[in-house]
């Protein structure tokens, strides 16, 4: 008898330690990931009953705010300037949460960050509750001209600054007004949420940073640099004037656009934005294409201070050339197993405009208490080396070449050189997307732009780059160089 109680004894105080270590993992090593768990519904009432800072842009529009309720939660979140910024800004619900910037700079918003702050410590002892104010990188009169240039068709504008990162614009079209997932009245919250997710033309997706599409020909500044950084070809490398080119394992050629033959030097092939050509390069890389791709971010998500994060960009695999020799001559014109972000076409061009290197995107600038002090900035830091500064530098004469000369003459602004590049890119469903990205002005870049109008916008199949995307750039870049 006294064995079976030790027994039993020996079981319960294995199930209490069991049951002590679980509590004990759970708030002290898990208790960071289950407090941020977006599932977890005190995340979002404790923020309720609280003010909260301000969401501003850079140019001093306030794009976000809190006001009294008369209700159990105290405060609503107010956002002035509609469906502008819904993609960035996001929004936050005490029915399905919350996303954009108010997430990811949540802690700084409600003062959590400030309170923590050895700083701030003086102006908590006067009273009061500390919240932060995020000032943003984006500028509302740019963002205003993204809108305005796209003209209703769909598609985004994305601009960043090459140096730095910050992005200066970032709008999709269409968008959504967030202010109806603010309210208190869940049954309204639910019917807007619904007819959002309901839309065919999803107007909550977030196109610049996390929809993918086949980038086409503007994939070609990623395949010239992978080819001269091989040694796979040089700017006095030639090619003849062919009307495709078929690569080995198939029978199906790649032709060139409006099957015109096209061909010469590497510069004049990239001036014409050459299939041929391009298409060879893919496969005469092989394996090789892969690491330099990559080094442009490609099968890889750039950091990003917004949540969700971006979407991740794909390119060929390593490994996959032997067997699938024709998916990297699609490659190489930015088809086949290519797909990208608009946001991850606006760094290919920024790569190029900052020699090489491109900087971690991000949208915020810096947080201040509500005295206006700053207590935090946004610090600029390098996230992937694409190419080298002598090939960057290459790249950019090709790409002048383009805007002045070649496929993308609609991008020219009077006493501005710009560094472009066209894409016309083919996807099942519809019409060609028409892409267009550049950096200006190319001896000292500012801006760095990408644009993509969704099955041609209003021109449809008959869209080409130059034609659709290259004037948005142009009215974008003409606001922000300061040109009529």
């Amino acid at each position: 008898m006294n064995r079976a109680i030790r027994r039993v004894g020996y079981v319960v105080v294995g199930l209490l330690l069991i049951i002590v270590g679980q509590l004990t993992y759970l708030q002290v090593i898990d208790s960071s990931k289950l407090a941020n768990d977006p599932r977890n519904s005190r995340i979002f009432l404790r923020n309720f009953d609280r003010p909260r800072g301000k969401i501003i842009s850079a140019d001093g529009e306030v794009l976000a705010l809190s006001t009294r309720t008369n209700d159990e939660y105290g405060y609503q979140r107010t956002y002035p300037q509609g469906s502008l910024f819904a993609h960035t800004v996001g929004y936050q619900s005490v029915i399905i949460g919350s996303a954009g910037v108010e997430r990811s700079y949540d802690n700084d918003l409600t003062g959590r960050t400030l309170a923590n702050n050895p700083l701030r410590y003086p102006s908590l002892l006067r009273g009061g509750t500390q919240v932060g104010d995020v000032v943003l990188s984006l500028r509302a009169d740019i963002q205003r001209v993204a809108k305005d240039a796209l003209a209703g068709q769909r598609g985004s504008v994305t601009v960043i600054d090459p140096s730095t990162g910050a992005i200066i614009a970032m709008y999709t079209n269409p968008s959504f007004d967030p202010q109806p997932l603010a309210s208190h009245n869940s049954s309204a919250v639910q019917k807007y949420y619904s007819a959002l997710s309901a839309d065919p033309l999803n107007p909550a997706l977030p196109r610049a940073y996390r929809e993918i599409y086949p980038p086409g020909s503007t994939f070609k500044v990623v395949t010239t640099s992978a080819a001269l950084a091989t040694g796979k070809a040089t700017p006095e490398s030639v090619y003849p004037p062919d009307r495709s080119y078929t690569p080995p394992q198939t029978d199906n050629a790649i032709n060139n656009f409006g099957n015109k033959p096209c061909g010469g030097t590497l510069p004049e092939a990239f001036r014409q934005s050459c299939n041929a050509v391009f298409a060879r390069l893919g496969v005469e890389m092989g394996e090789e294409f892969v690491p330099e791709l990559e080094g442009f971010g490609f099968n890889s998500a750039p950091e990003i201070d917004m949540s969700p994060g971006a979407a991740v960009s794909v390119g060929p695999q390593i490994g996959s050339f032997k067997n699938d020799k024709p998916s990297f001559a699609l490659a190489g014109i930015g088809q086949g197993p290519v797909a990208s972000t608009p946001l991850q076409m606006a760094l290919v061009a920024a790569a190029i405009a900052n020699k090489g290197i491109i900087m971690k995107p991000h949208v915020g600038q810096k947080v201040t208490d509500r005295e206006g002090k700053v207590v935090s900035r946004v610090k600029p830091s390098a996230w992937k080396k694409a190419t080298s500064p002598e090939i960057a530098a290459t790249l950019t004469e090709f790409m002048l070449s383009v805007v002045n000369s070649g496929t993308g003459t609609a991008a020219r602004i009077p006493g501005i050189a710009v560094a472009g590049k066209t894409g016309t890119a083919q996807s099942p469903g519809g019409p060609p997307h028409a892409w267009f990205i550049a950096f200006a002005p190319a001896a000292a870049p500012q801006f760095a732009i990408s644009v993509i109008i969704e099955r041609g916008g209003s021109v449809g199949d008959e869209a080409t780059g130059g034609r659709v995307a290259a004037p948005v750039a142009a009215k974008v870049l003409r606001a922000l160089l300061g040109v009529k």
